[in-house]
């Protein structure tokens, strides 16, 4: 499988947000989002077998929590899905990242899926595939980037004619960041203000959680690798 990166440092956004995780960053995306940060990941990358790829977490153990992210991690199912049942059968707790483009159904059932619905102002408003709907399960948790209003309007509406809150875990609304932000460690990079997101979600009572990036408020928001 083609990779970005393997690292170890905290999980920033989810509700395993602030525990040591190892991120492994596969390289390629099919969508492009309008504020995607990590753009850096679309080509390019270097490519490692299972045994590599299992022997570069091992180094960073003793962390059993495992993020797959991307780009777009369901691009590489075929390789992807073997390694993770052999993570699986070695005690790691494994996490998956996807836009929920590609089909889930093949992704172990332990994995906690992240599932990044895409809101209008993505520019990928559509992508999502319905039918994953039906491979949630109480690990897993349903995400939306917000950028504006009229992004807030369509995820409200989203959870609440599928019901979201009774399909996973957890429901995640979390504050579009700027593609090119000021070495500030602040919500002056986010796109809308935390503080109004939370109005409207109060004004609403939608049954969702607040999610901020933590790890971009730790350290400067344009570092990679943390």
């Amino acid at each position: 499988m083609y990779l970005i990166e393997i690292y170890k440092s905290i999980q920033g956004e989810s509700s395993f947000a602030g525990l040591p995780c190892i991120f492994v960053r596969l390289a390629g995306c099919n969508l492009r989002c309008a504020w995607c940060d990590s753009e850096y990941t679309f080509t390019g990358g270097y490519k490692l077998n299972e045994d590599q790829v299992t022997a570069e977490i091992e180094k960073l153990a003793p962390v059993k929590l495992i993020e797959f992210t991307g780009g777009e991690p369901m691009l590489q199912e075929r390789e992807l899905v073997p390694l993770m049942e052999r993570l699986l059968r070695g005690g790691y707790e494994l996490m998956m990242e996807t836009s929920g483009e590609r089909p889930l159904e093949q992704v172990p059932a332990a994995v906690h899926k992240i599932v990044d619905v895409k809101c209008p102002g993505s520019g990928e408003a559509g992508s999502f595939r319905v039918s994953n709907l039906e491979c949630l399960t109480d690990r897993d948790e349903v995400k939306f980037v917000i950028a504006n209003r009229g992004d807030y309007e369509f995820t409200r509406d989203f959870i609440r004619e599928n019901k979201l809150e009774t399909r996973a875990r957890q429901v995640l609304l979390s504050p579009a960041f700027s593609k090119t932000p000021s070495t500030d460690r602040s919500t002056e990079n986010c796109l809308l203000d935390p503080r109004e997101l939370v109005e409207w979600m109060l004004a609403d009572a939608v049954p969702a959680r607040l999610s901020l990036q933590i790890h971009k408020y730790i350290w400067e928001p344009q570092k990679k690798g943390v």
